[in-house]
């Protein structure tokens, strides 16, 4: 009689070890999907997940072009590629801006056409207005942008699955210099170097106060550390999944 209770009780704290692993493993495995889903939310590529020591630094276009000629000068003194993200009215406002970026290497990625609000647009109206901002960089620059970045980083389900079904990847950023307004070099300088890490998207902007000062040493502190490469060469292209954080993954 006793080794029936034994032999029972094994059989109960063996059914409780795999119930408890189960959720375990249904978490883990919930994790590989091409775009994660928490509570109901998609996200799109903050970072990527590298072996190397690649990142990608980004500039947001959409306000005046009064830098762009110093940032370029710095960009090439440093050997390095960046990506622009620009405003469709910004591209057509500075058209020679914009073929300057690219004649010098840099790759273009579509930031809308007039810096609206993603989140309170229909998915055939975001198309609509991501396609208008394409055509007007194709016809300056003769290459049509399939990265985008939707306007202030905002979006919601209806915002990435446009974006997917349309053809284009969706890039937000891991480390965000807030170089925008009254904002002091050296606190740009802070945001931009303290954290960054293999396969971060660093966000800056052109046409702000500081930023153009403070480029050559943000550049200095990364570049002994990180080679910079534009966002289609840090990212994959298929057979990948996104985390919860946002962090792209090769399968």
């Amino acid at each position: 009689m006793l080794n029936f209770y034994v032999i029972k009780l094994k059989h109960i704290i063996i059914a409780l070890l795999i119930f408890a692993v189960i959720p375990i493993i249904w978490f883990t495995t919930s994790r590989a999907v091409s775009v994660f889903n928490v509570n109901g939310r998609e996200i799109p590529i903050y970072s990527v997940e590298r072996d190397d020591n690649k990142i990608a630094l980004t500039f947001d276009c959409a306000w005046n072009d009064d830098d762009i000629d110093s940032i370029l000068d710095t960009l090439d003194k440093y050997n390095c590629k960046a990506t622009f993200f620009v405003v469709g009215d910004w591209a057509e406002k500075y058209s020679e801006s914009l073929k300057k970026i690219y004649d010098r290497g840099h790759e273009i990625g579509n930031h809308s056409y007039n810096h609206a609000d993603y989140t309170k647009m229909s998915a055939e109206a975001i198309t609509a207005d991501l396609d208008k901002c394409d055509g007007i960089v194709e016809s300056i620059t003769g290459e049509r942008p399939y990265l985008m970045r939707a306007p202030s980083g905002g979006y919601n389900n209806t915002v990435v699955k446009a974006v997917e079904d349309s053809g284009r990847m969706y890039i937000q950023w891991s480390v965000d210099g807030i170089d925008y307004g009254d904002a002091e070099v050296q606190d740009i300088y802070e945001r931009s170097v303290r954290r960054t890490q293999n396969g971060d998207i660093i966000l800056l902007h052109n046409g702000t106060k500081n930023t153009a000062a403070i480029l050559p040493k943000i550049l200095e502190a990364l570049e002994c550390k990180y080679e910079f490469v534009t966002v289609s060469e840090l990212i994959y292209k298929d057979n990948y999944v996104i985390d919860n954080t946002g962090r792209q993954f090769q399968k």
